[in-house]
This record gives C-alpha cells, structure tokens and sequence, in this order.
C-alpha cells in the first residue's frame, strides 16, 4: 500500500512540473546530471580539462585520496563574516580555483568524507559565481574505496592558471531580510526548510518553517538518494517544484547538501539563507516554535554540524 501511495505522488509530482513548466525552470531533461556514481569516475579519471577536487580537511586528504585529485577544504571557500561559513568573495574564490589549475573551461567533479554536504557548498558556490559544469560525487570517498577505485597520499603537481568568476548570482541567495518578510507576511508559495536535526529544530526554529534533516536526501550508505525518491521525499512534505523554497541550517553548509538534491531532481525556485541560524539567532534571537513537520530522528554521522 505504502508504495502504491508512493508511485501515485510521484506521478502528482510530474503532472506539476508539466503544469507548471510556462512559469518554472525545471526540465526533466536537466535532472540528474549534478550528481554523479563514483563507479562512474573512470569515465573521467586522467582526462585533459577535468579537475577532481578533494574537500577533505588536510590531514585526511593526506591519508588518502584519489589519485590525482586536488584538495580544497572547505576553509578555503568560505568567510567568518559576519558569522562563520559565510561565501567567500569572488576574488578569493577565483585564487583558489586558479591556484588548484582549474579554469574556466574546467569540468570539475567534487567528493568529501562528510555525508556530500562540503562537496555541495562547492558546488553551490561555483553556482553563485557561474561556473556550471561542475557535479558532485556521491557518497564521497566513502563509495570511491567501495568502487576500489585508485587511491594514493601524493599530492599532484599542477601548474596555476587565471580563473574569472562571473559576478555574484545572488537569484539563489536568500538574505534575512527576504526571511523575515517571509515570517511577517507568509506567501502560500514560499516555503522556509530548516535542514538542521529535530534536536536542533526543538531547541529554536525560524518561525513557521519546515524540517528535513539534510540526511534524508542520503540512502544509508552515505550516498545521495535518486532523483525520483528525493521527488517524493520533497512532494510527502508539502513541497512542489512550483514553490520557493529557502533554506538553511545552522550556518548553510547543510543546506547547501539540500539545495544540490532538489537542484538535481528538477526544482529550480531554490535559494539558500546563507547567513543561517547563527545569523537568525544573533539578530532575531532564539525563536522556538515547533516545525510544520517533525519526522523521525534520522541518524546522523556527520562531523561539524555546519
């Protein structure tokens, strides 16, 4: 019964996005090619204009890696101001993209150890700055030794090159004021998702929010789920293609790991509140009201609850 009552929000869901296709980006054509198997990597491994970049903090990345990938931790791309893990300015992403022989021409292919959610804020960030050809790998090194894919501890040699960032795209950012009017005066088509645990959601939530722990767009083994399963996760909740949806956690590293997921199953009308919970808490104050959705505790071993 369960999985027929699946199968019908599924076929709910594509019927939306038909619906709404005059007034939305989503393309199912343009679904599932963000996020890519790491038994597919060999399709790419050695090739000429193709960076692997590695999001491991440094001294896991000097454990092990696959071979030939660059490491960029997530310190790299983010700032402290005005609270931690806030995007970092075109300039400083621009020397670290160069700095690791990226280009602009570059197709890059992301990993990390922590559940896709630092390799998601990458390529939310390339997102920000324009650069498209970029996708995730899912389950991170993780599902790369499973694969029994190359690793080694060499640290590859590349030769540095001029990178250009397009100018901040901030249609897929959210400030607090945009949140705020959201509180004040709620639009039916606008949803506010609350990434962040139920423990974390009990103890203060953006008013009227919803909550999906960012680990339920995993399977258990720590890789993205498909796009038909992330469609019924989001239409089981309340979320159709049509709506806005902005989302956070506490400081948007997880929702970025969200905003990735539903970028991938088709939803277009996605921003992430890059200021988050610390920035909400800091200047609103602890705002504690219960989510319009509370599932079960999902699992969690994630190691910075970002």
């Amino acid at each position: 019964m369960k999985s027929i009552i699946r199968t019908m929000l599924l076929f709910t869901l594509i019927a939306a996005m038909i619906l709404t296709s005059g007034c939305s980006t989503a393309n199912a054509a343009d679904e599932g090619h963000y996020i890519i198997e790491a038994k597919d990597l060999k399709d790419y491994m050695n090739k000429q204009g193709v960076v692997i970049v590695d999001m491991q903090k440094p001294e896991d990345y000097a454990k092990g890696h696959l071979a030939g990938a660059v490491n960029i931790p997530m310190a790299n791309i983010v700032i402290s101001v005005p609270v931690p893990n806030m995007l970092a300015p075109k300039e400083q992403i621009e020397a670290v993209l160069g700095a690791k022989g990226i280009g602009n021409d570059t197709t890059i292919l992301i990993y990390d150890n922590n559940n896709n959610m630092e390799a998601a804020r990458l390529w939310w960030t390339l997102q920000v700055y324009g650069h498209e050809n970029a996708k995730v790998i899912s389950g991170g090194i993780k599902a790369i030794n499973a694969a029994k894919l190359q690793t080694n501890t060499e640290t590859p040699s590349v030769a540095s090159v001029k990178y250009t960032a397009k100018d901040k795209n901030t249609d897929i950012i959210a400030t607090i004021d945009e949140v705020k009017a959201q509180v004040n005066q709620p639009q039916k088509n606008v949803v506010i998702l609350d990434t962040r645990s139920a423990e974390e959601n009990a103890e203060g939530t953006i008013p009227g929010s919803t909550l999906i722990n960012y680990m339920e767009n995993n399977y258990n083994d720590g890789t993205y789920k498909s796009v038909q399963d992330i469609k019924i996760l989001y239409l089981e909740n309340g979320i159709k293609p049509e709506k806005q949806v902005i989302m956070y956690c506490k400081t948007s590293v997880r929702a970025a790991q969200t905003y990735l997921a539903m970028y991938n199953a088709g939803y277009r009308n996605l921003k992430v509140y890059d200021g988050a919970w610390l920035e909400w808490s800091a200047i609103v104050g602890n705002t504690t009201q219960p989510a319009t959705n509370t599932p079960a505790p999902v699992e969690s071993n994630n190691k910075d609850n970002s």
